[in-house]
């Protein structure tokens, strides 16, 4: 199936526009000329931008690796059960999918014939017998950098999979003259962005079917497991995984691509990185060995290379390595011997590294830590926060208290995690998700809510009839090593109609009728309930419907309005609509979406099945099918929705004046993506996109609110919360 970018509806294979909003499913927006570019197209053919999907590659040849006994009778009867051509047997697939799932579509699978796609004349991967009991594969060691020089069957512009999705924008080797118990590294375009993957698909509640099945072949290669258990994990800079799979002992696992992100020991090196930035790395550092600890991959950490910084300046993993274990023999990739017990002296030896290659001079208090830990004076890792903490304290002077604090040395809003500590229990759990794979869902808890809003009347109108309203309630508790939040935020955006003293009336109207409706309504600690969120606007559009009919207005003299509404509740959140204003979220992970579908004929056309260039030829294609006001009750059927806030998002409430003719899918890149970074000020952020608003359309008014919701897994108790 094609998952729509922007609406992420699920549409077939043959699609070439979305069914339920019009988006275009063969091609994309250049972010820097807006020319339209083919999906599976690297640059932009205009202007020589880089478009495509990128992800990075680990193909791994896993055969005569050895694990460890805790968990070798679990993965030798799961090897046992399955088939010899495949992991991902397709007609295993087939049987198991949903009917809702396009198994066709799930994309990259292998038929047990071939895995790689050579081109014409080279050698094509064959089907190797099953692996002897004893050799048992287990999860990945380092990658070896990609030799440009390697004879290769595989050159750039081959495909890496069987359905030609994944395209080679790097060298690849011969695999089956590849030594066994190595990695290679490449990079690869995704030539079918749109089309769900494997693990998307089992992220999509179709893995329990898929693993329960007696029909099913299928099971994830144990160079992903870690990758996947430890997904929850993304927002504290571990790599998020796309797709995996195996054929024979060779594994394959895609994920994001962060080759060009900035190395720590960059910014290490530079003269501006305060001290108590440096404090504040090394207490994410301590923080990740003890999340990467129960998966053995803390060598993640003891590779410079492997060390880098996120759009907001925080730690985060290239990818996932996996130390060797004790009484094993080494492998030639591993810069570490077998027998090597990863301590916290290891890590602390890391550190006096960095400082060496940064030829960055050690300060006191630091000094003097990283002394006792190499002698033993430190012996566990809460010891050694704690010491780091107090680090921290020292730095911070009582006139520095508009400083970053120990929980954001790095960026203001940009917040470590509580300390991590795991019991036993906790470990065992922990362990344990390698078997429970492959997604584990954390809750996740709210450690910052920005929001900022501004109307603009734009170039052509004389008088602006769009209005808004803000209402938040937040309390939180800070602490050296934690950021507790706890929020109730309502924002409401109308874009009214019916001309001077009509529009405006009836926008500003709705926004205080909404807003008076849940001073008396919204009093749990939880979200309205959906009869609860319709009666609001049922409020509101009877408010307006009575002065309509007081004064007597018929026709086009009726006054109306649209309107998009946001509910926050801690991570809880609900939209809910009437009319063609919008909202948008903005992440990392998923980039652009559009969370509401217009109530206009056009889109009314679209969901009858008719083809969007049809429905939009209409004259009457952007006539609102509904709005609040001109009609009784009856008339209005708004649409609400209920999500959970799982990552970092920026949302976007936006008048039709800032959303018409495509402007944010052109320019969110540019323009969105940026102000999910928490040094970035959103006050400033919305009038530049006021101004862009003006530049593209400016026929109408102009109102946006920006929400900006940063999240991290709730991993402690709850604590008390003071009101802030």
């Amino acid at each position: 199936m094609l998952i729509c970018p922007q609406c992420k509806f699920e549409n077939p294979n043959t699609n070439k526009f979305c069914q339920n909003c019009g988006a275009s499913l063969t091609h994309k927006v250049c972010p820097e000329c807006n020319a339209d570019v083919p999906l599976n197209a690297q640059t932009c053919h205009n202007c020589g931008a880089e478009c495509g999907t990128i992800w990075w590659a680990i193909i791994a040849k896993v055969e005569n690796f050895v694990i460890g006994e805790a968990d070798f009778d679990n993965i030798e009867k799961e090897r046992q059960d399955e088939p010899e051509s495949s992991l991902f047997a397709l007609d295993g697939i087939h049987e198991a999918c949903p009917e809702n799932v396009d198994s066709e579509s799930i994309s990259p699978v292998v038929d047990g014939k071939q895995l790689l796609q050579p081109e014409s004349g080279g050698q094509v991967m064959k089907p190797e017998e099953e692996l002897e009991s004893e050799n048992v594969p287990t999860l990945p060691t380092p990658p070896v950098s990609v030799s440009t020089s390697a004879s290769s069957s595989f050159p750039e512009g081959s495909y890496l999979d069987l359905q030609q999705r994944y395209k080679l924008l790097e060298l690849l080797p011969n695999l089956e003259e590849m030594p066994a118990n190595t990695q290679w590294c490449v990079r690869v375009l995704d030539c079918q962005p749109y089309q769900i993957s494997l693990l998307e698909a089992m992220a999509a509640n179709q893995y329990q079917e898929l693993a329960t099945s007696s029909q099913s072949a299928v099971s994830l290669p144990y160079l992903a497991k870690a990758y996947v258990a430890l997904q929850p994990y993304t927002n504290q800079g571990i790599p998020p995984i796309h797709d995996a799979w195996q054929q024979g002992d060779i594994q394959v696992v895609l994920l994001e691509d962060r080759d060009r992100w900035l190395y720590l020991l960059d910014l290490w090196r530079d003269d501006k990185t305060s001290s108590l930035q440096i404090v504040n790395y090394l207490y994410q550092m301590t923080r990740l060995w003890a999340l990467l600890e129960p998966f053995n991959c803390r060598q993640s950490l003891l590779e410079l290379p492997n060390l880098r910084l996120d759009e907001d300046q925080a730690l985060a993993l290239q990818m996932l390595y996996v130390e060797p274990l004790k009484n094993t023999p080494a492998t030639p990739l591993t810069n570490t011997t077998s027998g090597e017990d990863f301590s916290i002296q290891t890590l602390g030896r890391v550190w006096q590294k960095l400082f060496k290659e940064s030829q960055r001079t050690q300060f006191g208090s630091l000094l003097e830590l990283l002394g006792d830990l190499e002698i033993g004076n430190i012996q566990t890792l809460l010891e050694l926060q704690s010491r780091l903490q107090a680090i921290a304290s020292e730095l911070q002077t009582p006139s520095s208290t508009n400083k970053p604090n120990m929980t954001s040395a790095a960026n203001q809003d940009h917040d470590s995690p509580p300390i991590l500590q795991l019991n036993e229990q906790e470990e065992d759990t922990a362990t344990k998700l390698i078997d429970d794979l492959p997604t584990v869902v954390l809750p996740m808890q709210l450690i910052s809510l920005e929001h900022a809003g501004l109307t603009d009347v734009g170039r052509q109108r004389h008088h602006n009839e769009d209005y808004f309203g803000i209402d938040t309630k937040i309390a939180k508790l800070e602490l050296p090593n934690t950021r507790n939040l706890q929020a109730r935020a309502l924002y409401i955006l109308c874009d009214g109609m019916g001309g001077h003293a009509g529009g405006e009336v009836a926008s500003a109207l709705a926004v205080n009728t909404v807003r008076q409706y849940f001073k008396t309504n919204w009093i749990a600690s939880e979200l309205p309930t959906e009869d609860q969120i319709r009666e609001a606007i049922r409020q509101a559009n009877q408010a307006i419907y009575d002065v309509n009919q007081q004064d007597a207005r018929s026709g086009i003299g009726r006054m109306g309005t649209t309107l998009i509404m946001l509910l926050i509740q801690n991570t809880q959140a609900a939209v809910a609509h009437v009319g063609d204003s919008r909202l948008y979220c903005v992440t990392r992970k998923r980039g652009l979406e559009q969370l509401t579908v217009d109530h206009e004929v056009g889109q009314r056309e679209i969901s009858r099945g008719v083809e969007p260039n049809v429905a939009y030829a209409r004259p009457d294609a952007y006539q609102l099918t509904q709005a609040l006001g001109p009609r009784d009750e009856n008339f209005i059927i708004p649409d609400v929705k209920f999500f959970e806030i799982s990552e970092d998002s920026l949302f976007v409430l936006a008048s039709d004046g800032l959303s018409d003719n495509d402007l944010l899918e052109t320019n969110w890149q540019n323009h969105l993506l940026p102000l999910l970074s928490s040094g970035v000020n959103l006050e400033d952020g919305i009038r530049d996109l006021i101004n862009v608003a003006n530049d593209y359309n400016g026929h109408d008014n102009i109102t946006v609110v920006l929400v900006r919701a940063k999240v991290r897994p709730a991993l402690e108790s709850q604590k008390e919360i003071v009101t802030g």
